[in-house]
């Protein structure tokens, strides 16, 4: 049957993988609570729709960290995609190119990042931080010489989350797989033992779990790359990573595989916008499963979000299964642009908001509380996502 969701890749996908890998993917840390929560957070906000707007079709193009995107997404980064697909990132890199989107390059990458590059999609590189700081800087070099546009550091995980489902598979890296940016201490991640997760033994091995902002000065001294910081939930944390200068924050709580207890990333994400109050711009990951959710990411204040686990569930059927993912997500947004009045993103914000937890009949005295919330988010000049489309809005950016 052809998937007419991308909650019906998921379904294929399942049925294809084998358990472990499948658990590998999608589980999450500890009870799953916070990844469940993820999706309860998105489905509880409900968007206000405008009419008589005049719209024609929406454009939902833009710029997404100073390159042009065809919609306000990217592929999130994403470890050992060869254990889905022999192609793996290749296919991925392929399939992002076609969509023009960015593809974020994952450190635990199955294909080293000279081969993605020369797919010729635009890349963001994803660092995690390492004891070995000669290797962080060698990482940075070999971005940048492959024309890579931002570096992506994840700042979330100091050590790996308990992943139950994978200690009790045992869960370990199959010998056609490995990270193939880190030769030394990576076969860690293949050795099998029952009741442990290779993949975060080799983590505790490799990852520095003292990283600070003292550290993330020293990577900004050594590269001229915009600098992307994922796994931020604090408005304050948001407020000091604008203050040194980053140019994007992904509000994450790395898909409900670290902390089995974060706040849902989109409840997160209007104190973080406010916080950052136009200095960098805010994206948005975790739980992201269509077009709507990207509609109301972007109402809630983000500049664009970031897609994961749907990427793999197609990508069991190679660049192909992830190219129709990502027509159908834009074929969803323009849906939903269409559905609420919005002809570009700039519009996307001027649309009211309120949250399913709020009474189902509002009366004047609920409405005046605040229960509904236009709650536009400041713009200054240094926000990078602004649509293409030339033409008017009776909404603003």
């Amino acid at each position: 049957m052809t998937p007419v969701c991308l909650g019906d890749f998921e379904v294929r996908a399942r049925t294809l993988l084998p358990k472990p890998t499948w658990d590998f993917i999608a589980g999450g840390s500890g009870a799953e609570l916070t990844m469940r929560s993820n999706r309860a957070a998105f489905d509880a906000v409900r968007v206000v729709p405008r009419v008589l707007r005049g719209a024609a079709l929406p454009d939902p193009a833009g710029r997404l960290c100073g390159t042009p995107a065809k919609m306000p997404v990217a592929v999130a980064p994403m470890a050992y995609q060869r254990l889905v697909h022999p192609d793996g990132e290749l296919a991925v890199a392929r399939a992002a190119r076609e969509a023009g989107v960015p593809m974020a390059v994952a450190m635990l990458s199955s294909v080293p990042i000279e081969q993605i590059s020369a797919v010729g999609a635009t890349l963001w590189f994803q660092l995690y931080w390492l004891r070995d700081r000669g290797l962080m800087e060698e990482l940075v070099g070999r971005a940048e010489a492959a024309g890579c546009r931002a570096l992506t550091v994840t700042v979330d995980v100091m050590r790996m989350g308990r992943r139950l489902r994978d200690i009790r598979n045992g869960f370990a890296l199959p010998p056609h797989v490995a990270a193939a940016h880190l030769a030394d201490g990576a076969a860690a991640a293949s050795v099998h033992a029952d009741e442990r997760s290779a993949v975060a033994v080799h983590v505790s091995l490799t990852f520095d779990p003292t990283l600070s902002w003292r550290d993330l000065a020293w990577l900004r001294e050594r590269t001229r790359l915009p600098l992307i910081l994922k796994g931020i939930l604090d408005h304050r944390d948001a407020a000091m990573a604008a203050e040194m200068g980053v140019d994007a924050i992904v509000v994450s709580n790395h898909g409900g595989r670290q902390f089995d207890g974060a706040v849902a990333a989109i409840d997160a994400l209007p104190a973080v916008c406010a916080a950052v109050a136009g200095r960098c711009e805010v994206l948005l990951d975790s739980g992201v499963r269509g077009g709507i959710d990207v509609l109301k990411a972007l109402t809630l204040g983000a500049d664009g979000v970031l897609l994961g686990r749907p990427v793999l569930w197609g990508l069991v059927d190679g660049e192909d299964g992830v190219t129709r993912v990502l027509s159908l997500l834009r074929e969803e947004l323009i849906d939903a642009m269409t559905q609420v009045g919005c002809h570009d993103l700039p519009s996307i914000r001027d649309l009211a908001h309120w949250r399913q937890e709020a009474p189902a009949e509002h009366d004047n005295e609920s409405y005046a509380d605040g229960l509904w919330s236009t709650a536009p988010r400041p713009t200054t000049a240094s926000r990078s996502f602004s649509s293409t489309s030339s033409s008017g809005s009776d909404g603003h950016s």
